[in-house]
């Protein structure tokens, strides 16, 4: 609450159980807190930055409410100077892909082998690619590939 971390937690972040993301977006949240009763109730599991980004894991009903009020995600994401991610502590690969790529429906998740043993995640995506899509593919292939060193493929349903 008052912006200065306790021993334990000083110790944790000295040791790597935390990171200086993890201690950030705590932060951020407290201070919203304040304003926002709701965001009291959240649960931050942890927050992860990647290439400028950052990716915050909450409870499943912490997404919902978030997903369910643009002023809500407009607030949060004036926190933060890059663009947040909303993903459900302790997802599994398809669970973390299929939240990065929220509002897009996903369509297909498959696992393809390339030449010399290389193994991809192509995932298939509904829509076509244009000026207006509203997530930037490039940035959730960065993501993935930074936090689960998978190697993703993204076609779309329609050229």
């Amino acid at each position: 609450m008052n912006g200065i971390l306790c021993p334990q937690c000083e110790s944790k972040l000295d040791q790597g159980v935390l990171t200086k993301a993890d201690v950030d977006a705590s932060m951020k949240l407290v201070k919203l807190s304040q304003k926002i009763p709701q965001i009291e109730k959240f649960t931050l599991n942890s927050c992860r930055e990647s290439n400028g980004d950052f990716v915050i894991y909450l409870g499943s009903q912490d997404i919902m409410t978030i997903r369910q009020s643009r002023e809500l995600y407009r607030i949060l994401q004036g926190e933060f100077s890059g663009k947040i991610w909303l993903v459900h502590q302790d997802s599994d690969d398809k669970k973390f892909i299929e939240d990065v790529f929220f509002p897009i429906k996903i369509l297909a998740i498959n696992h393809v082998w390339a030449l010399g043993g290389l193994r991809k995640t192509k995932v298939i995506v509904s829509g076509k690619k244009t000026a207006k899509f509203p997530i930037d593919v490039n940035k959730v292939i960065a993501i993935v590939h930074d936090l689960r060193k998978i190697e993703l493929v993204v076609e779309f349903e329609r050229k």
